[in-house]
């Protein structure tokens, strides 16, 4: 249900525009976010703009945050509803805290693992017989 305002402009309340520099959050993606139910459906000036208030701000710099340590939209999810909740259970947050870092350390085994190729493929490089390179020769193979 949208509510429509007419009234003048309050500090309280902000456009998308303003929402997205304090927050740093692109305006596209506070979109995505209403319309997957991330943020609450903002207040409406009567023009149709979208009007945030502190809550909206507060669960946009929340949901970066989250984004910028590598949750998911459901894993955010699940933390929003932790913490609107009046129990702010910290066991259940906590379980979603420590399945995500074990994702995050098997990205980095898989990426040090890589790096352990690229390393071994970059040594064997010799820049003096151009005809033969071993970075090509295995990008090249089909195994």
């Amino acid at each position: 249900m949208q509510v429509l305002l007419k009234f003048t402009m309050t500090s309280s309340l902000k456009t998308i525009g303003r929402v997205s520099k304090q927050t740093g959050v692109n305006i596209e993606t506070i979109r995505y976010y209403e319309k997957i139910g991330l943020v609450d459906a903002p207040l409406r000036s009567e023009g149709g703009n979208r009007l945030f208030d502190g809550e909206n701000i507060r669960r946009l710099n929340f949901i970066k945050r989250s984004r910028e340590l590598g949750f998911s939209l459901e894993e955010i999810r699940a933390l929003l509803q932790l913490s609107s909740s009046n129990s702010k259970d910290c066991r259940a947050a906590q379980k979603i805290a420590n399945a995500h870092l074990e994702i995050v350390r098997s990205k980095i085994s898989d990426l040090q693992q890589l790096a352990e190729v690229l390393d071994n493929l970059s040594a064997k490089c010799d820049p003096s017989a151009p005809d033969e390179c071993p970075i090509l020769h295995s990008l090249n193979e089909h195994n």
